[in-house]
């Protein structure tokens, strides 16, 4: 069972960040103290890139980019039933994915697997993927859902050997952050909601879905290569 660090005052509210800048800061001070030299950050595309832009540089550590997908629903862009990491596997909320036929299953599984692709090219390029054997990590995104996205995520980079996974987040549910938790060896969320529903957005007063140029940008300001 890894650690929880969360935020007392943020319990159950929302509209606790202006913006994912903000929180990222606010992780940023939650984790002082914590990262070594050899740590690593890794952000999820898209949202998490800001968070994540804002705790190395706070932290002074290096940046790179994680790209996971979820699986969304044929009937929804809010929702997934499971994700696709940069290997092109996948992890299933069997929930989920019961109540769906088997072709439909196919379909968004394929179509999330070519997305992943395409963003590994727009975003990453012609880099490999670091070494991460036996490294810190710090793994950021700007908030967990069903926590299906980050789960394939911290699979990914077990399967690569690294050291200690920390998930830092800046909002998820409870019942997420109780999933979450038995896989990681640390996990910061300061606004933890057990109130339903619950969206990642409410933890923001200042929100939108950042695109792929916006998501270059940021990474250019923060000096990444």
């Amino acid at each position: 069972m890894g650690k929880l660090f969360t935020h007392d005052p943020f319990y159950n509210r929302v509209h606790v960040f202006q913006n994912r800048t903000e929180a990222g800061k606010h992780l940023a001070s939650m984790l002082a103290g914590y990262p070594e030299r050899e740590t690593l950050v890794l952000a999820i595309p898209a949202g998490g890139v800001p968070v994540a832009c804002e705790i190395a540089r706070q932290l002074a550590l290096p940046l790179e980019l994680l790209i996971v997908r979820k699986i969304q629903l044929p009937y929804t862009t809010e929702a997934g039933f499971g994700a696709v990491g940069p290997d092109g596997e996948v992890i299933f909320n069997e929930a989920l994915r019961s109540k769906l036929r088997k072709k439909e299953v196919e379909q968004q599984v394929q179509k999330t697997r070519d997305e992943v692709r395409e963003r590994e090219r727009l975003l990453r390029g012609e880099r490999p993927f670091p070494d991460v054997k036996e490294k810190d990590l710090v793994l950021v995104d700007d908030g967990l859902a069903s926590g299906y996205t980050m789960a394939e995520a911290v699979r990914f980079l077990q399967k690569k050997g690294a050291g200690r996974i920390v998930v830092a987040v800046p909002t998820a549910p409870q019942s997420t952050v109780d999933f979450l938790l038995p896989q990681v060896d640390e996990l910061y969320c300061p606004n933890i909601r057990s109130r339903y529903p619950f969206a990642v957005a409410d933890a923001y007063r200042h929100w939108y879905d950042l695109s792929t140029t916006e998501v270059l940008e940021c990474l250019r300001e923060y000096g990444h290569r």
